[in-house]
């Protein structure tokens, strides 16, 4: 009897959407399965069949029974096997389009369901590589995944990251690993927008630089003159405000509440060459904006990225009040003719309620606005159509 013949099968419901499946959806929740004693026992990672109503194949499908997306599709062959060949092929695929939209060797590589891995983030960093395995399956096959990474990059140093707030849902552990080589005793300068980034792959935040901003900063570059003064809250490494100075402002202020991010933006101004240009200020975001309406303070451009306000549906109106009140508070601070930017990395606030969100925003601080500009992550975290969760990041610009 063949591997593939020993897989167990896991049936849909008839009210389930196979059909959405077949056609390229890549998620089945715990609910449109046929659960009984014999699937309750599938361990968490396990590979298996997906059939219809009727018994008939769908996917090849890893299942994790403690999870609310109890299987992940990852192939449409329901008898494709998990050899290096099939990790590789991939991965070359992957690779291919990456190094046709980029001249250097900083770029996420594996952008999840998109890239044909569910729930895997691989971002890369020169010769090294960061991996985020934030599905049990993954967790189960990661010294496959490795082994054929390195084989297909050639990169030297392996790093996993388990930071996401996704491996707790899988059930899975939060702790990180050096896979292969070893882990940078610095953190590496990457050169993005004309501006230096300090990326720590060990310390810093998720795999230690945020990509997807990369087209964002760029348009944000655009929109400053000489002597331009810019405020960049929830900054990261340094994030829109380098960005910013590399496009010619005068002065920009970073706000965080991490000390340890704001050292890295600090040390990546001085590299960029701005670090007289270049100043911080740590504390709650919503309390820094308020001191500075307080101050009087007045920029140029104001750009506000913050973490996902609405990382679930159960959050999302919370999530949409605190976007609001974000764009109230800074919209306050833009000089007349100036420009403000918002972004929302929140997969469950959709573009038109976050844009309706800030605009609310804006018109309670008693500003009028033009929507200029409207973005999204970067060719390397490209969209599943099927999957409305994969373009999470949007990032909405206006002219006050």
């Amino acid at each position: 009897m063949t591997q593939t013949a020993d897989r167990p099968r896991i049936r849909l419901k008839p009210k389930a959407n196979a059909r959405g499946l077949r056609h390229g959806f890549p998620w089945v929740y715990a609910n449109d399965i046929v659960t009984d004693r014999r699937t309750r026992k599938i361990p968490a990672g396990a590979l298996a069949v997906l059939e219809d109503e009727n018994r008939a194949p769908i996917a090849l499908v890893a299942v994790n029974p403690e999870s609310k997306i109890m299987c992940r599709v990852l192939d449409r062959d329901p008898d494709a096997e998990l050899t290096a060949d099939w990790f590789e092929t991939r991965l070359r695929r992957a690779l291919d389009m990456r190094e046709r939209l980029f001249d250097s060797l900083f770029y996420r590589l594996i952008h999840a369901e998109a890239d044909g891995f569910p729930g895997v983030i691989i971002d890369r960093f020169g010769e090294a590589c960061v991996i985020q395995p934030n599905a049990a399956w993954a967790e189960a096959h990661l010294d496959m995944l490795t082994d054929a990474l390195t084989a297909v990059t050639g990169v030297t140093t392996v790093l996993k990251n388990a930071s996401g707030r996704t491996r707790g849902l899988e059930g899975l552990d939060d702790v990180n690993l050096t896979l292969r080589g070893t882990v940078p005793d610095a953190p590496l300068p990457v050169l993005m927008n004309g501006a230096t980034y300090m990326a720590d792959l060990a310390g810093g935040q998720k795999t230690g630089l945020f990509y997807d901003q990369r087209p964002n900063h760029a348009f944000a570059a655009q929109l400053v003159q000489p002597k331009a003064q810019v405020l960049d809250v929830f900054s990261h490494v340094g994030g829109f405000g380098l960005a910013m100075l590399a496009g010619g402002a005068g002065q920009a202020l970073s706000v965080d509440g991490s000390a340890t991010a704001l050292e890295l933006a600090a040390k990546g101004a001085e590299a960029s060459g701005f670090a007289d240009q270049f100043d911080t200020r740590q504390g709650d975001a919503f309390d820094v904006l308020a001191q500075l309406n307080d101050e009087g303070a007045k920029f140029d451009v104001v750009i506000c990225d913050p973490p996902a306000f609405a990382p679930s549906r159960q959050a999302l109106d919370a999530g949409l009040r605190a976007y609001e009140r974000i764009a109230r508070l800074a919209a306050t601070l833009v000089k007349p003719g100036g420009y403000l930017g918002l972004c929302s990395c929140s997969h469950a606030a959709d573009l038109g309620r976050f844009r309706d969100a800030s605009s609310r925003g804006i018109g309670r601080a008693g500003r009028s606005a033009q929507l200029i500009h409207t973005g999204f992550a970067g060719p390397d975290h490209p969209q599943l159509p099927q999957l409305a969760e994969s373009g999470y990041l949007k990032a909405v610009f206006y002219r006050l």
